[in-house]
């Protein structure tokens, strides 16, 4: 077995992170510091934050439904770190300059009250929820900077922050959502175009495997595994609730959660 070092995981991600600042794309990392393994993978993504001179303030949880899992061909969820500058409040107005997905995803979206740190014995739903102090709604703007994102693999695509782009952070769900079944909790996408035309796109909470507290609980024991905690006051967004909403410069988004409330977004002209 090969020894994958720090520098070869800080060299990954510097090409990343050159990449993501230039707008540039790649078909794949170097040889010489390519991830090979998941775990590799989140080696290197532990880079950006020093790279990248940014500040984590949460995660996000990519592939969380069959269908995303073989849209990247991967096999279970990836975990990805946001950071200072991806996150943006309720309303916001994004570039899509240097976005190649060109999509939108509706996602429920935890605040950790208090730490989860890494043990032996994996973290119920029970005790994952526990240590959870609200709910937000947001929607994420993914983008990747391999030029065949879908055919990187899991470890580079865990190196890239797992399609990490930008995030709105959108309002804070009333409390009455810690006694609904979120499994069964419908979500309705809208997309205005630059255009004028509408359309709509429904999603439901068990499209995030499962439920968002299993994706919640997965990205506890996947950082526990990690040797990471999961820190109170950090925000985990768990992964589209419904097939991403294909967008464009121009267009308005919402994403409304019914009794939950509304987060919306807007992309600034071509």
């Amino acid at each position: 077995m090969r020894d994958y070092t720090s520098d070869m995981a800080a060299e990954a991600a510097r090409w990343i992170w050159s990449h993501w600042r230039e707008g540039g794309v790649f078909d794949a990392l170097p040889q010489h510091c390519r991830p090979l393994t998941a775990l590799e993978g989140y080696r290197a993504q532990a880079q950006l934050p020093v790279i990248a001179g940014r500040a984590l303030i949460g995660w996000k949880i990519a592939a969380t439904s069959l269908a995303g899992q073989a849209h990247i061909q991967v096999s279970g969820p990836l975990a990805g770190r946001l950071l200072v500058g991806q996150v943006l409040p309720d309303g916001a107005t994004l570039s899509l300059a240097g976005n190649r997905m060109r999509v939108a995803e509706p996602e429920f979206c935890f605040r950790m009250a208090r730490d989860l740190p890494p043990r032996g014995t994996p973290y119920s739903v029970q005790e994952t929820m526990d240590a959870v102090g609200m709910l937000h709604l947001a929607l994420e703007v993914p983008d990747s900077r391999f030029a065949i994102f879908e055919q990187a693999g899991e470890a580079q695509l865990i190196a890239d922050n797992a399609c990490a782009g930008e995030f709105v952070l959108g309002p804070e769900a009333p409390q009455l959502w810690r006694n609904l079944d979120m499994s069964r909790h419908a979500v309705n996408g809208h997309v205005m175009s630059a255009s004028g035309a509408c359309w709509s796109r429904e999603g439901i909470g068990e499209n995030v495997l499962g439920d968002p507290r299993i994706a919640l609980t997965w990205l506890a024991n996947r950082l526990s595994e990690l040797g990471l905690t999961l820190e109170a006051g950090q925000i985990i967004t768990t992964g589209a609730c419904m097939k991403p909403l294909e967008i464009g410069p121009g267009d308005a988004v919402a994403a409304d959660y019914g009794v939950l409330g509304k987060v919306h977004l807007q992309f600034a002209a071509a």
